[in-house]
């Protein structure tokens, strides 16, 4: 499946089992002004502006990358497992993706709040799970 950034500088194409999940954290809500809506990969590839990508080392675990042209979140990548969590707003065809998961629930604030039925993950059980 193939996304792209605000100003189509940089295309990414990623392989996906059709589920994404949201991320409460703190850093996620900071980074985008609410939940971060991000799809599984492990690995992406870039099509297109390879040199149009910034990364940004926000904690021991894990770094973000965004578009150095139009800003656009291009992944949050996972150091520990080298896992990638990819914005669902790059890719158009949202019927293609299934709400299965929310992480972080314990951080999520009260101001706003999903009707879908998804697992949920506390902060202590999101870094059992991947170890971070």
């Amino acid at each position: 499946m193939k996304g792209e950034c605000l100003c189509k500088s940089v295309v990414l194409e990623i392989a996906h089992d059709g589920g994404f999940e949201a991320c409460h954290c703190g850093m996620c809500r900071q980074w985008g002004g609410g939940p971060f809506l991000g799809i599984h990969t492990q690995s992406y590839t870039v099509l297109a502006g390879h040199h149009s990508i910034g990364v940004f080392s926000s904690s021991d675990w894990a770094e973000r990358g965004f578009c150095t042209k139009c800003g656009t979140h291009l992944f949050y990548h996972l150091k520990p497992t080298d896992e990638y969590k990819v914005p669902l707003g790059l890719f158009q065809a949202e019927e293609a993706f299934e709400f299965r998961e929310q992480i972080f629930i314990d951080r999520k604030p009260s101001t706003y709040e999903f009707s879908n039925p998804t697992g949920l993950l506390t902060e202590q059980q999101v870094f059992e799970k991947f170890g971070a």
